[in-house]
């Protein structure tokens, strides 16, 4: 077997083993099980004295749906920062990665295996979670997203995103410390991506480059763009509430151009995660 892949059989394995992945599967659980609950309420809403017509509570189901995935977007976020910031910081720290690599096995294979064994498992939780959460949302409301894979295609990527960044930064910084700065510029892009799109609404071009800016240096922000416009209804896209920089909205998907420039950002951060740790000295 190679050698990436039997470090990605240890890596998934090692995960299962930690309290983070226990309580990070108890408490989806549980979240998903109220927000069940909750969509099975909208039915039953009354609005001036009488029960929402279909076609409304269609639109509350919608807009609530993207509430969660707004929370899920940050969890599997964080999830993604705090799961790769030790598996190579730690190795480093510890000292196990001096008698891993002792072995006829590279660096690059090393930091390819880790990768591998936690962003399998990453989409593996993306795809069910979110599948069984919008399949909740069709029975308990009657909604369904117009476009559910690419919903979440969109999320795995933008956790893919963040895991590979915490990757490359592991093998220079300490774990917290990789940890603590991805999740801070997950959440600048953020910032970014909402003052840009205000910038847009309002014809600024100076903000609204913050937000292209963003997108580009690191894409978590444009990705969760490209989950909300495949969640919402195309209603949502040509309403006035996707033009004022609501970060619950976006006027259009993403582009074949952008995506492929979100491919090749992962390539090159991965790439310079194996160049910065082959050129470390442990």
């Amino acid at each position: 077997m190679s050698p990436i892949l039997v470090i990605a059989r240890l890596t998934a394995r090692e995960l299962l083993r930690r309290r983070l992945v226990h309580a990070l599967l108890l408490l989806t659980v549980l979240v998903i099980g109220l927000t069940g609950w909750g969509f099975s309420r909208i039915p039953h809403l009354h609005l001036g004295g009488e029960l929402l017509t279909p076609a409304l509570a269609h639109l509350a189901a919608a807009q609530l749906l993207l509430l969660v995935m707004f929370m899920f977007s940050f969890v599997v976020g964080l999830t993604a920062a705090f799961l790769a910031a030790p598996a190579v910081a730690g190795d480093l720290e510890s000292g196990i990665a001096l008698a891993v690599l002792a072995r006829p096995i590279s660096r690059a294979q090393f930091l390819l295996g880790r990768w591998l064994g936690l962003a399998v498992p990453l989409l593996a939780y993306v795809a069910l979670s979110a599948s069984v959460e919008f399949l909740l949302v069709a029975v308990a409301a009657g909604y369904s997203p117009p476009n559910p894979v690419g919903a979440e295609a969109a999320l795995g990527a933008e956790g893919l995103v963040l895991l590979s960044l915490t990757l490359l930064l592991s093998t220079r910084l300490s774990a917290m410390t990789a940890g603590v700065v991805t999740v801070v510029v997950f959440g600048a892009m953020w910032v970014a991506g909402v003052a840009g799109a205000f910038g847009q609404a309002f014809h600024n071009t100076s903000i609204a480059a913050v937000g292209d800016v963003s997108h580009l240096l690191v894409p978590s922000d444009g990705l969760w763009r490209a989950a909300i416009f495949a969640i919402q209804p195309r209603v949502f896209a040509s309403a006035s509430l996707s033009r004022v920089g609501s970060p619950f909205s976006a006027s259009s998907g993403p582009s074949v151009a952008y995506l492929a420039f979100v491919a090749a950002w992962l390539l090159f951060v991965v790439g310079m995660g194996i160049v910065s740790l082959d050129r470390r000295e442990i």
